[in-house]
């Protein structure tokens, strides 16, 4: 008799852990499920970030962009990239302007500390302020590739950005290849790729000297893969859309075709389109963006700054169908001598993904 209730509670017992299991894998299940399901909402989530550029320059420029600062610093933002010229360039600069002059050590260490002063994750893209103008700066000139050596290993260091909250990126250094090129990142957020290019003003740093010269073509080399990889990866993850920050305006105009030039820039000034299109240090970059920008189909953004003039406009033209490319926009960030910067705002609802809106800072408006 016992040996027939030890039996019958051996079973209950089974039957009981069986239900257990059952009951805690079914949570379990369901638990995944919200995992995923809020996973989901945070990547389909609409969200901001700032851009800026050429900013701060002189003593003026550098009290407005404290206003800056403070401003995005309260703005509930993912992130601020600053697309390059963090300071004023090498010969433009006066001691009548005030402000940390060009490319001394201090004013990478004043920088420094404005970048890692930030709230959010802060991304620095290389500007040619940064190094490759610093052979005519005043008071003083330094050499370009001591400084973008210096610049490397300030500002690109670790696995993070900068700023008091930072965000987690790749670097093209990690692959030995281009073990050099610390400043060229990468990151997602959302459904969204972001990259940073290393082109830069000052035609790209090509045409002034050999060594100039040399640089140039590997650094070019480097930004070409990195932006192919980034592509490539864009397409694998399905990301909804990538965003390419640089600083240097590559001059689309260059290659526009005739009519474009003549309607846009030209015949108002009563002069016509060049009959052969000049060479430039952004042929290849633009070649090569051309083709990755058709072949990707989705929403395409190239961020620079550069020219200091704030605009989003389509100038990026097929250079077969000579017609503007529809998934490609260009955002120019507001410079010098303003001081104000842009909100971009992803929505992965809107079939555009991004959406612009400056930001004017009313301490920094001008009295007309």
């Amino acid at each position: 008799m016992r040996n027939r209730e030890a039996g019958s509670w051996k079973v209950r017992s089974l039957t009981g852990l069986k239900s257990a299991l059952i009951v805690s894998y079914f949570m379990l299940f369901l638990s995944g499920c919200a995992t995923i399901q809020g996973e989901r909402e945070i990547q389909s989530a609409r969200f901001e970030f700032a851009l800026i550029g050429d900013v701060p320059y002189d003593a003026r420029h550098e009290r407005e962009f404290a206003n800056v600062m403070k401003e995005m610093n309260a703005a509930d933002l993912a992130f601020v990239v600053h697309n390059g010229d963090f300071w004023y360039d090498g010969s433009a600069w006066t001691e009548q302007l005030g402000g940390f002059p060009p490319c001394g050590d201090d004013t990478f260490e004043h920088r420094l500390g404005l970048a890692q002063s930030s709230s959010h994750p802060f991304i620095l893209v290389a500007g040619d302020n940064e190094w490759a103008d610093c052979h005519r700066a005043k008071p003083r000139t330094y050499d370009p590739l001591e400084r973008l050596t210096k610049l490397r290993r300030m500002f690109f260091q670790g696995d993070h950005s900068l700023g008091r909250r930072t965000m987690r990126l790749t670097r093209q250094s990690e692959n030995a290849r281009y073990a050099k090129f610390r400043e060229n990142v990468r990151w997602t957020y959302g459904d969204v790729l972001f990259v940073t290019l290393h082109v830069i003003g000052s035609n790209n740093n090509l045409g002034r000297t050999p060594e100039m010269d040399a640089e140039y073509a590997e650094r070019t080399a480097a930004n070409l893969a990195w932006m192919r990889e980034a592509f490539d990866l864009a397409v694998r993850s399905g990301s909804k859309a990538i965003m390419i920050i640089a600083q240097g305006n590559p001059r689309f105009e260059n290659s526009w075709p005739g009519y474009v030039q003549q309607r846009y820039m030209l015949a108002g000034l009563g002069f016509k389109s060049p009959e052969k299109r000049r060479a430039t240090g952004f042929d290849e970059f633009l070649a090569a963006l051309e083709k990755e920008t058709v072949a990707f189909g989705k929403p395409v953004v190239y961020v620079h700054g550069d020219t200091h003039i704030f605009r989003v406009d389509k100038p990026l033209f097929g250079s077969t169908s000579r017609r503007s490319i529809e998934n490609f926009t260009r955002v120019e960030t507001i410079g010098y001598p303003d001081t104000h910067w842009v909100r971009a705002i992803v929505d992965p609802g809107d079939p555009n993904v991004f959406s612009f809106r400056q930001q004017i800072v009313k301490e920094n408006l001008v009295k007309h």
